[in-house]
């Protein structure tokens, strides 16, 4: 059997052979494109090629990406698993060609329809020798809303290939690809592969269940001919140059060449599957609802550690969010399925990072990372998982029809609080003999998409050209200011804020990246200023974000970065390779970075490391960065291409798409050299200081420190004397002494504090022993007491059923304008009348309008309500008079 590998590499020699440059993957997250989150396609890193904004090295390439899609238009996450085809990461293999076949500029001519069907046609049933009467391929019928022709050009040269009856016209949605609601399009054609058997062939002709969903009859290859231009207002212009973009599910290909039922029966998923049966002694093929969540774990795992390792944390917001929603769901089937409640999905880690080290070595790299990240989460939601079942049982169903049914807001409370899927909340409904309103869940699901569509939504026009040019050079390195002119323009609606986007021919403003933010200053239109607010890169453009529009966009504009901002930032970023280095010295090498934000007043560095660093670690790195300052380094750039520069020991970031040629930055040879497109100081002399602000952990195995260098050191340090002087004056000169002083003074004071609050809660617990109540054979009390604090509410009540365990106690208490209940039940009244302190405490917890919960025997809660105190003292007579009539 040909194996997953050598599928791969078959592809990548084939189009090697015709010409094509093999180009390494992008990393999984995006950067710099404010449409995406995730690398979704294999076209997405040359999207400036296809936009005109950058012009290629070479204009025939191939590789193999890989990609991920959970969210927005490619949104498969819930079929993952379910079914034996659809994925969240998957690989992508492509070829592409950029620009006019009839170039001759001497860096390789590209190709359109001829050549792309041709080849595809020849791998397919030459190399990898698929029955050519199994294939059928889709053309465009063309649009005539749009006046889109039929494409007769691929429908001919198809038919030199392939017969006539197996060459079928397909819609605008099928054959028509776009990159999104804007930007390049083109039509496309399909092959499909039909995988029934040889009796099902002869009943049913293959042709008529293509595109219909058939689980047999499947895609393999879609080739895009990218000739227009989508339009903000919806219609389409022709580029100025054809490109072919193909893509190639891999696992679907590997699946139908290795001759399997299912893309989980290849080498690709078996091995991660036969991990799984080892560790929960469950076997693969013996029932249907361990099947789906061993497919889902032998997927999600890929996505989760491809993400980690490609610098995306899990976290509540954006892409983290999602990276965390995909793990959630893993961890929920194993629970749910395989009868797992210890962490599992992290011991797959090694193992997918070894089937990719030879092709995607970005995770055999961080394997150790990556699995304690992923096994902290686990652990995390595991306990969370725990806490949502606890809320479960505590839910009361509503009577509907005689049935009992759970909200569709609880269903909801349960996805969006605790994790639950709805498959989950029905499942565990159902035990109950409950059902859940369906249709209420997912109300409240499009609320919540709605109000996440409205914060993010952000609108943009059409460009409006001005001068001739594709995109802004970056010329601000050394300089804060340029005489240049606007190349083009648009209206960006955020919100409810109106912007607008500039780009010039050259600019020094600085655009975010890297972890540094944009650059701010005026842009000069003759006598007319215009702010910059922001400036930012999307894909390798860089755009300056302006409140309004010149008068005359025609006139030259004399760009000018606010200077001291930009020195500002400059300081904080050289301070971060500083800071880099002296972490991998004092630590050791297995410090990478893991995120940076070099800002004008701080800087935020995260790296690896698994452990607190200790005061001496903090000041050791302290100490040499401002040793390394104090030195005057001089900074060193050069251009070198990224194998040399690996090889002379700069230090690369895991995550980050450099291409052939870098930007190498060292301040010293033998101690920071790094890859790096950002500003720095021409001397380290420039930083006058370095200081910790603060060191914590903010993910499993990643820690943050939190800095001041340059101006906004200076501050603190002059802030700090300050302090100190007025300390002086107030305590005198031995502060230290002053200091230790006045603690050991308030630790007297607090001890006869307590001493009297103790004596004062033994008399009113006396006295209150002298006033107790009578409800049949049960003993209470029901009282509103004065007491300092919620843990004296507490340690009244408890002493109250200490004393008398027959006892059942319910104190209220108004502290700080709020209302706090506690309730007390004895050991006795537990045992021979069933009663609970937290079911009494949810019940009268309504009156205050607040929450709280406990156990049987101990159970507080707050409120804001606390005029509601003395109903809840009557609800409670009330609620211990009816059960000691039971």
């Amino acid at each position: 059997m040909t194996t997953a590998n050598e599928i791969r590499q078959a592809f990548l020699d084939f189009f090697h052979r015709q010409g094509h440059e093999l180009v390494p993957s992008a990393p999984l997250v995006v950067r710099n494109d404010p449409t995406l989150l995730f690398t979704n396609a294999g076209m997405n890193q040359f999207k400036d090629y296809f936009l005109g904004y950058r012009q290629p090295a070479c204009r025939r390439v191939a590789n193999t990406q890989r990609c991920l899609r959970v969210s927005g238009k490619h949104n498969d996450l819930e079929e993952v698993g379910l079914d034996t085809y659809h994925h969240t990461f998957f690989e992508m293999l492509g070829n592409w060609s950029f620009g006019d076949p009839e170039a001759a500029d001497g860096i390789g001519a590209g190709y359109f329809k001829k050549e792309a069907i041709a080849w595809a046609w020849q791998l397919l049933t030459e190399v990898y020798g698929l029955d050519k009467e199994r294939l059928y391929v889709t053309v465009f019928e063309g649009e005539p809303s749009e006046q889109l022709p039929p494409d007769e050009e691929a429908r001919s040269l198809w038919s030199k290939w392939i017969a006539p009856q197996r060459i079928l016209w397909g819609n605008k949605k099928d054959n028509f690809w776009e990159m999104g609601d804007t930007g390049p399009c083109g039509p496309c054609s399909e092959i499909h592969v039909d995988l029934r058997s040889e009796e099902d062939r002869r009943r049913t002709d293959g042709a008529s269940l293509v595109n219909t969903g058939h689980p047999q009859v499947i895609e393999i290859w879609n080739l895009v001919f990218i000739q227009y231009n989508r339009l903000a207002g919806g219609s389409l212009q022709l580029l100025p140059a054809k490109h072919v973009d193909t893509g190639m599910g891999f696992e679907r290909l590997t699946r139908v060449l290795q001759g399997k039922n299912s893309n989980y029966d290849t080498d690709v998923f078996r091995p991660l599957i036969a991990v799984v049966e080892s560790v929960t002694g469950k076997s693969y093929g013996a029932d249907n609802r361990s099947d789906v969540a061993m497919r889902v774990l032998a997927d999600h795992i890929r996505a989760i550690a491809f993400a980690i390792a490609d610098g995306q944390l899990p976290s509540n917001t954006g892409a983290g969010y999602v990276i965390r929603r995909i793990l959630r769901r893993a961890v929920r089937y194993y629970y749910s399925f395989l009868d797992q409640r210890q962490p599992l999905l992290h011991l797959l880690v090694p193992h997918v990072a070894r089937s990719f080290e030879q092709v995607f070595p970005v995770l055999h790299h961080q394997q150790d990372f990556v699995s304690r990240v992923i096994e902290e989460e686990e652990a995390s939601f595991l306990r969370t998982l725990d806490a949502g079942l606890r809320r479960l049982s505590q839910i009361e169903p509503q009577a509907v029809n005689g049935h009992q049914v759970l909200s569709g807001e609880v269903a909801f409370e349960l996805y969006d609080t605790y994790g639950f899927p709805l498959d989950l909340t029905r499942l565990l409904a159902a035990e109950r003999n409950w059902t859940v309103d369906e249709e209420g869940f997912r109300r409240e699901m499009e609320l919540q998409k709605a109000r996440s569509r409205k914060a993010t939504a952000v609108i943009s026009g059409d460009w409006t050209p001005v001068h001739e040019g594709t995109h802004s050079l970056f010329v601000g390195y050394d300089q804060t200011e340029e005489t240049t002119l606007l190349v083009r323009y648009r209206s960006q609606q955020l919100k409810n804020r109106q912007l607008y986007q500039l780009v010039l021919q050259q600019t020094p403003f600085y655009a975010e990246g890297g972890g540094q933010v944009g650059d701010t200053g005026v842009l000069y239109f003759g006598e007319q200023a215009i702010r910059v607010i922001d400036t930012k890169k999307e894909n390798d453009v860089i755009v300056h974000l302006t409140e309004e529009l010149p008068d005359d966009p025609d006139v030259p504009v004399h760009a000018v970065v606010d200077a001291q901002r930009r020195a500002d930032i400059m300081c904080h970023h050289t301070a971060t390779h500083l800071l880099h280095a002296a972490l991998r010295q004092v630590l050791g090498p297995h410090v990478q970075q893991k995120g940076s934000l070099v800002a004008p007043d701080y800087l935020r560095f995260d790296f690896a490391h698994y452990a607190k660093l200790t005061n001496e670690e903090l000041h050791a790195v302290e100490s040499l960065v401002n040793e390394k300052i104090r030195a005057g380094l001089m900074r060193e750039v050069e251009f070198m291409p990224l194998q040399d520069a690996l090889a002379s020991g700069a230090i690369a970031l895991f995550g980050e798409k450099y291409g052939e040629r870098v930007r190498v930055v060292t301040f010293d040879r033998s101690f920071s050299r790094e890859l790096c497109g950002g500003t720095h100081v021409p001397n380290t002399n420039h930083l006058s200081w370095f200081l910790i602000t603060s060191e914590s952990a903010i993910a499993a195995g990643v820690r943050r420190i939190e800095a001041v260098s340059g101006r906004a050191a200076v501050r603190l340090m002059e802030q700090a004397f300050r302090i100190q002087e007025r300390l002086r004056q107030l305590l005198g000169k031995d502060i230290e002494q002053a200091v230790s002083g006045l603690l050991e003074e308030n630790a007297v004071l607090r001890k006869k504090l307590e001493h009297a609050e103790e004596q004062e809660l033994l008399r009113q617990r006396d006295a209150l022993l002298a006033d107790l109540q009578y409800a049949g054979p049960i003993r209470f009390l029901a009282r509103e007491v004065a007491v300092s604090g919620p843990d004296a509410l507490k340690k009244l009540g408890l002493s109250l059923k200490k004393d008398r365990p027959e006892l059942v106690v319910a104190l209220a208490a108004r502290i700080g304008g709020k209302a706090h209940l506690a309730i007390a039940v004895g050991e006795d009244l537990i045992r021979l009348h069933q009663l609970s302190a937290a079911e009494l405490i949810k019940e009268l917890s309504k009156t205050i309008g607040g929450g709280g919960g406990g156990n049987a025997s101990f159970a507080a809660a707050g409120g804001s309500k606390a005029e509601g105190i003395p109903q809840a003292l009557q609800s409670f007579v009330q609620l211990i008079s009816q059960r000691a009539a039971q």
